[in-house]
């Protein structure tokens, strides 16, 4: 019995009369990439790191695309990358090398930032200038932008580190915090704070002058990458980390983006980020939607002194619970008197402000002696129940109110197609999960390229889309046109006729 099946003969010596352009494939996203933005620019801002002298460098454009290609496609080293734009036609094709040129070497990249790149502000460009085509396009919506922080895996083994010893930096709201305080202080006469951190004074044996010693921590240090913090979240594994705090559009472009050590809690990160965001963007901006983990006093004042309003879900009261014990909710606070006011109608009298910026009300203690629901208010020896409210909490609660109006049952569910979506996808397909360079720059020029990569390919994506939508009701008119043009000829020529036979 004879088989009837056809053998597949291999030929590897053919010669294909074909240049690049007509092998890449019309879809492919490297077309697209090309289409959208010119990268030329990259050149003009490198120029000034490139000596005049010596034999001609690998153009900077070049190395900027492979690691666009490296970060867009979801390669995981740039060994790789450079493996596959070898035998890659399309990858050559986006570089503008020859199938004769050489591809640089893997370690090109590296060198040239050790030499020429780090310490510039060349990340930032490409980053701004990928955003400002986006929005020449008009794809960015800046009417309400959505905020939220990732942590990325350092290149840091979590068993080699130190304890190290350092001092606690004052936060940016301190000044302004501290001058509300002795305002409020001067109207209870009390004595105004000097500063709000508990410094301890010494004597210098050498000059005998008094000194001021600031007060420090304990945390733990990698070896193998400083710049990283020690972070530990739930059920989280404990390791070294990277925070990436960024802003995104109402259409999924990342519009600000900064890096921190991981153990920096995201309502302390947020300062810088939110202040670069103002100053580029602060006349478009109308609302701020953020998670419950800003939802802090000195965030909330922050965003309504910048004339914004805050959309962000409400934060549950931290510490422990006594279910014995009545809750602060079931204690009315008069906002006209600035008391409290107990269950049974006895006032809480605001007696002193701390350094924390708290006020500090208390009960009288005569009143809570004989009080029947002694047991239940307060397990204090001295008889007296003690409240706290921050001297913020105004803005605190004016954000927490805004939860029950339509705009943030609107808005708030957009975090997951936004920002949410962008750190997934950028973990997922770009790199963001785990870091290949170590120290705090190299991580922040990182994270820039990657978010720059994916608005990029966004923007790719979209606008070769919508092309495609312009050429179909661009045809689709044509037709419609045409199909008219030809109604109104037979209802011409049938009147014609119509005429003629009754004459």
């Amino acid at each position: 019995m004879i088989k009837m099946m056809m053998r597949q003969t291999y030929r590897n010596d053919c010669i294909i009369l074909k240049t690049l352009e007509d092998l890449v494939p019309k879809e492919h996203l490297v077309r697209k990439l090309d289409t959208v933005i010119d990268l030329s620019f990259i050149e003009d801002e490198a120029e000034s790191l490139y000596s005049t002298l010596g034999k001609p460098s690998i153009p900077p454009m070049v190395l900027f695309k492979l690691l666009i290609i490296n970060y867009i496609f979801g390669i995981n080293s740039m060994r790789k990358t450079c493996e596959e734009c070898k035998v890659n036609i399309a990858y050559r094709w986006y570089l503008g090398l020859s199938i004769d040129d050489k591809i640089p070497d893997y370690s090109t990249w590296s060198q040239n930032y050790i030499r020429r790149y780090r310490g510039t502000k060349i990340f930032d460009t490409i980053f701004k200038k990928i955003l400002k085509q986006a929005m020449k396009y008009k794809m960015v919506e800046m009417k309400i932008v959505f905020g939220d922080g990732t942590h990325q895996k350092a290149s840091a083994n979590k068993n080699k580190y130190q304890d190290v010893e350092v001092e606690i930096e004052a936060k940016s709201y301190d000044e302004q915090l501290l001058k509300e305080i002795n305002e409020l202080r001067k109207e209870l006469k009390k004595k105004p704070f000097e500063n709000i951190e508990k410094i301890e004074k010494d004597f210098d044996e050498e000059t005998g002058e008094e000194i001021e010693i600031k007060k420090k921590k304990h945390i733990k240090a990698s070896i193998t990458d400083p710049g990283a913090g020690y972070y530990h979240k739930g059920e989280h594994e404990k390791c070294f980390a990277y925070t990436h705090q960024a802003f995104s559009d109402e259409n999924g472009f990342v519009v600000a983006c900064s890096t921190n050590p991981g153990n920096m809690h995201d309502s302390v990160a947020f300062e810088g980020i939110f202040e670069e965001l103002m100053e580029k963007y602060k006349d478009e901006i109308d609302n701020i939607c953020l998670d419950s983990g800003y939802n802090t006093p000195a965030i909330c004042k922050k965003i309504e002194d910048s004339g914004k309003e805050a959309l962000m879900p409400y934060s549950r009261p931290k510490g422990r619970k006594d279910k014995e014990i009545f809750s602060k909710k079931e204690y009315e606070y008069n906002k006209e008197l600035d008391c409290y006011v107990c269950p049974i109608g006895e006032i809480l009298e605001l007696k002193t402000v701390d350094k924390q910026g708290y006020k500090i009300y208390k009960s009288n203690r005569k009143s809570c002696a004989t009080c029947p629901l002694k047991e239940k208010c307060t397990k204090s020896k001295n008889n007296q129940k003690v409240i706290t409210r921050h001297i913020w909490q105004n803005q605190k609660d004016e954000v927490n109110n805004r939860r029950y109006e339509n705009k943030f049952k609107e808005e708030y569910p957009k975090r997951k197609q936004t920002v949410e979506r962008i750190f997934a996808d950028c973990k997922e397909q770009h790199g963001l999960r785990y870091s290949r360079v170590r120290g705090l720059e190299k991580n922040s020029n990182q994270a820039l390229l990657i978010f720059a990569c994916h608005n990029l390919k966004k923007m790719a994506l979209w606008r070769t889309k919508n092309n495609k939508k312009r050429g179909e009701s661009i045809k689709n008119n044509i037709c419609n046109c045409i199909l008219s043009l030809i109604r109104q000829t037979k209802r011409a020529l049938f009147n014609n006729n119509t005429l003629l036979s009754t004459v």
